[in-house]
Formats: C-alpha cells, sequence, structure tokens
C-alpha cells in the first residue's frame, strides 16, 4: 500500500463539498478535459459509458441561467405555472420517513440558520433558492445525460462517472456542487443544450473555484458513522 496515494485519494474525497458560492475565475477548457478524461474511468455495465456531458460556459451559460430564472420566477408569482415542468424521473420519494427526512430537514435548516433565514422568511427562502439556477455564480455548468432507451443502471453508471468528476476537480484545487434542482426544467435546458429529443437530464453541476470568504461555503453537512449503515457478515 502506498501511504501517499492513500493520503491524496483520501484527501480529495473527504474535502469535497457541496459549494454554493463561486469567484468569478474562468477554468480552463484543458483542465476540464482532464478531468472528464479521468472521470471516463469509472465502471459502467458491459462497459456501456452511456455518460454524456455539455460543458456550459460564456454566454451560452447566460441564455441558459436567464430562462431557467425566468421559469422559476413565473412559478413564484404564480404556483399552477409549476404544472408544466416535470422531471423526466422522481429523485425524491413521494413519501419521506424517517431517519431520512430528519436528515433533509436538518440539512435545509442547517443551511438557512447559516444564512440566517428563519422559518416563515418566504421571501428569503425563494432568494436563495433561486441561487441554484444562477449556478451560485460558477463560471462552469456540467450537464450530464443519458439516452432513454436505457435502464436505471445507467443511472448508476452516471453516478459514479459524475463523482469522479467531482473528486478529480477537488484533487486540482477546483470546487464543485451537484444539483438536482435543474432536472424539473429539463425541457428548458435540452433546449439550450441542443440535445436531441431521446436524451433526458440526470444531474447538473456546477464547477469552479470556491469563495473563501463566503458564509455558506462554511456549510459541511455531517455524515453517520460507519457502523449505523453496514452490516458485517462472516
Amino acid at each position: 500500500m502506498n501511504i501517499e496515494h492513500v493520503a491524496a485519494v483520501d484527501q480529495a474525497i473527504t474535502s469535497r463539498h457541496s459549494v454554493r458560492a463561486f469567484l468569478d475565475k474562468a477554468v480552463a477548457t484543458s483542465e476540464i478535459k482532464d478531468i472528464l478524461q479521468v472521470a471516463s474511468r469509472a465502471p459502467s455495465g458491459t462497459n456501456t459509458q452511456p455518460w454524456k456531458v455539455y460543458v456550459v460556459t460564456g454566454n451560452k451559460r447566460r441564455e441558459m441561467i436567464d430562462r431557467v430564472v425566468a421559469a422559476q420566477l413565473e412559478i413564484y408569482e404564480s404556483p399552477e405555472a409549476a404544472n408544466q415542468y416535470h422531471e423526466t424521473f422522481a429523485y425524491y420519494p413521494e413519501t419521506w420517513i424517517s431517519p431520512y427526512i430528519d436528515r433533509r430537514r436538518e440539512n435545509g435548516w442547517g443551511l438557512y440558520g447559516l444564512l440566517g433565514i428563519q422559518k416563515g422568511e418566504k421571501k428569503k427562502m425563494a432568494t436563495q433558492q433561486l441561487r441554484n439556477y444562477q449556478l451560485f455564480d460558477a463560471p462552469v455548468a456540467l450537464f450530464f445525460t443519458v439516452n432513454k432507451a436505457m435502464g436505471v443502471g445507467s443511472k448508476m453508471d452516471i453516478s459514479m462517472m459524475i463523482q469522479n468528476v467531482m473528486v478529480a476537480a477537488k484533487a486540482r484545487g477546483l470546487d464543485s456542487c451537484p444539483q438536482a434542482a435543474w432536472n424539473h426544467f429539463h425541457g428548458i435546458v435540452l433546449d439550450v443544450l441542443g440535445a436531441p429529443d431521446d436524451e433526458e437530464l440526470v444531474c447538473t453541476v456546477a464547477l469552479g473555484y470556491a469563495d473563501p470568504n463566503h458564509i455558506v461555503n462554511t456549510f459541511i453537512t455531517p455524515r453517520v458513522e460507519v457502523d449505523e449503515f453496514t452490516v458485517f457478515l462472516d
């Protein structure tokens, strides 16, 4: 076992967290290509490699943000407008149970509490929610899609590839935030991307350099102990 290699990999994994405030600092295309090349070593069933990635920056990024933010603002003004936007697959359960709902609430109120947002402050909550669709000011958006013909296993495959992307980025001093929030607006997203009809959006990742001075980036979610989620059988 190479201790230095173990330490480097462990550091990249454990230091990664969801960043919600980025610097206005460009990321080199060559570096993104390097990250994606490394990440493509992710395993996939029978080596199907079902992932497709759209790297969005500059004017196209601005167009994407403008259109999705406008859609979300429309929903705030007229809640019934949400009926025209649907996920292509259910990311969250229809009915929440413990301990998952408890962790979800702890996460939400922990973040809001850090930002000074109290229960009932709907306007402040909406403003923070809108930050998702502004990519938290990240200069790069990565949109991950799979072909609709592929099964649920392909979503497992692409998820491992996405994790590789975020860890490889962290090893290079970059930060990220995976976002399922964009999936409601997949119709708009795929239209801006010019993606074919046989693709579906799986996840969006904001990529860039974390703002070290923003309080939101001090929010680190906890993890339960190994013995709480693991069963050892001998």
